[in-house]
């Protein structure tokens, strides 16, 4: 049983705690919940590749920038929302917490209902902006046919999910999202091997998993025992509520909606100088450095409802001392899977496919990409941290300048130098540009704390 169950004042130690406990408290979930996440993505990838041959997968990384955009909806409410109610709790306004859970997941049906019935309507024109090629087409528009149906499910239940990490519950969000794996692998399995349902099997599996999920996430909050649960009244609109959460949610909303166009971007210029195999090359890269990249996410989810929390309580020294714990994590994170992508590149890549041809273009992507991976780190977090204190405007900013600013650019002019390697080439110069600008920020918020 959960500790937030027997103990309902268990948030409030978020003021009190030492911080080295606080942080992997609440980070170890949120590393193995995002981790969970990645592998999530992976197993869709590994049985696609293995199950429906190299074009499928070229298919599926064509889908990317539909999975960033529906993520980037359900990063603006689930993150605003997580980071709204650690404020209130801090405050101890538990009341309007759980007039924020119930505008959660309001927001939720009404974002997702909209996004699937936008997308289905104009699929095929999407999916070729995207990247897709009259090989590839066929499997994107099947995998993403079935998954946007249960588009609604899949941004309730992230929403869900990082409202109960953030209200005390951060082992029972990450159990939620395990199981959701380990579903999603089981069906995955039946549906692609056994039933010989192709790609669609894939899709019809994460709807399986995550419907799974929500049910239990919904047992969760209609127990008398939790901290915030739903109760008569709750789903109220307030505008003042929903305000604050897409403007804290926006930062994390631009960021994946940059992500989506930027992928877009990347594939065609992939496609233009490499072929449907550069496309399915990249899809491989992106799954791997995405475990990486989660396991960071994970240490800034279990950062942020410390960092806000206290920030609320007016702790402003607890703030710096998380922040800077948080950072350290993230680039020893990211540090390593530099290293065993460069040193351990073909077993990786070979998870996903057996094609010789695929698997040296994601060998070579890979090792250039990764190049400024150990820096990363540390942007991440730093941007998360801008969103935990609700100082919107550089949020957005350092959201914004990697993406458009950095790497947009170089996509454009390093392939007309350099091929198909200026495309690659563009990610590391893009993140390292981006970090820099991100820590003198940074620097600058930290001296004003010290003031404050």
């Amino acid at each position: 049983m959960d500790s937030a169950i027997d103990n309902r004042k268990t948030p409030h130690t978020l003021g009190s705690e030492r911080l080295p406990k606080l942080l992997m408290q609440y980070a170890t979930p949120a590393i193995i919940a995002m981790t969970a996440t990645s592998l999530y993505n992976m197993v869709d990838s590994i049985f696609i590749g293995q199950g429906c041959g190299k074009e499928a997968i070229a298919g599926l990384a064509v889908t990317f920038p539909f999975a960033n955009l529906s993520a980037a909806f359900g990063a603006m409410v689930g993150v605003g929302a997580s980071i709204m109610i650690a404020m209130k709790l801090g405050q101890k306004d538990t009341k309007s917490a759980e007039l924020l859970l119930g505008n959660v997941v309001m927001l939720n049906t009404w974002i997702g209902g909209a996004f699937s019935i936008i997308c289905l309507l104009f699929l095929e024109p999407i999916l070729r902006l995207f990247g897709a090629s009259d090989a590839t087409l066929p499997y994107a528009k099947e995998y993403m046919q079935v998954l946007l149906c249960g588009n609604i499910i899949t941004h309730i239940y992230l929403g869900l999910n990082d409202v109960m990490r953030s209200s005390g519950y951060p082992k029972k969000a990450m159990a939620f999202t395990i199981t959701a794996v380990c579903i999603n692998a089981l069906f995955n399995y039946i549906f692609i091997f056994l039933l010989d349902m192709g790609i669609a099997g894939a899709a019809w599996g994460t709807i399986c998993a995550q419907v799974t999920a929500l049910m239990l996430l919904i047992r969760h909050y209609t127990n008398p025992d939790s901290f915030l649960r739903f109760q008569k009244g709750i789903m109220k609109v307030r505008w003042d509520f929903i305000k604050s959460i897409l403007g804290i949610g926006m930062s994390p909303f631009l960021i994946n909606v940059c992500a989506c166009l930027v992928v877009s971007v990347i594939n065609n210029s992939l496609l233009k100088y490499g072929g449907d195999i550069a496309v399915g090359a990249n899809g491989i890269v992106n799954r791997i450095v995405f475990i990486f990249l989660m396991i960071v996410m994970g240490f800034n989810q279990g950062m942020q409802p410390i960092v806000a929390y206290n920030y609320g309580a007016k702790q402003y020294e607890r703030v710096r001392k998380t922040l800077l714990l948080t950072i350290g994590c993230a680039v020893t994170v990211t540090t390593i899977g530099f290293l065993l992508c460069q040193l351990a590149s073909y077993p990786l890549v070979s998870m996903f496919t057996t094609d010789s041809d695929l698997a040296d273009a994601a060998v070579h992507g890979m090792r250039l990409m990764v190049l400024a991976l150990p820096v990363v780190g540390a942007q991440v977090v730093s941007v998360g941290f801008f969103q935990s204190v609700g100082i919107v405007k550089k949020s957005i900013f350092l959201s914004l300048s990697r993406q458009l600013i950095f790497l947009v650019p170089g996509l454009l002019l390093f392939p007309t130098i350099w091929g198909l390697d200026g495309v690659w080439m563009s990610m590391p110069i893009a993140d390292g540009m981006a970090t820099i600008v991100t820590l003198i920020l940074l620097v600058y918020q930290l001296k004003k704390f010290k003031k404050m």
